[in-house]
């Protein structure tokens, strides 16, 4: 995916744990790991919100864009229908 999420990057830098974070956002500590480990498919605007509050951040702080690794010269499947009109 080519969005990463660094809130390990600032939990080190603000010297915090994970269990303090989710404290101050209010999210479980479960929640916090599937966001904190990229498997989140969605983030709310609020959740986002709490978490630079928390860490005193920019959203750009925690989350960054990566182009993928596929080769730009790599034939690209089209998707579904509308591709094909």
């Amino acid at each position: 995916m080519p969005i990463t999420v660094d809130i390990d990057v600032m939990l080190a830098r603000r010297k915090m744990s994970v269990g303090e974070l989710s404290e101050r956002v209010g999210i479980t500590p479960a929640n916090l790991a599937v966001l904190k480990n990229g498997r989140a498919k969605a983030v709310r605007f609020a959740t986002l919100s709490a978490l630079c509050e928390a860490l005193d951040c920019q959203p750009g702080d925690l989350l960054r864009w990566e182009p993928d690794a596929t080769p730009p010269d790599a034939p690209v499947e089209p998707a579904g229908r509308a591709a094909e009109r």
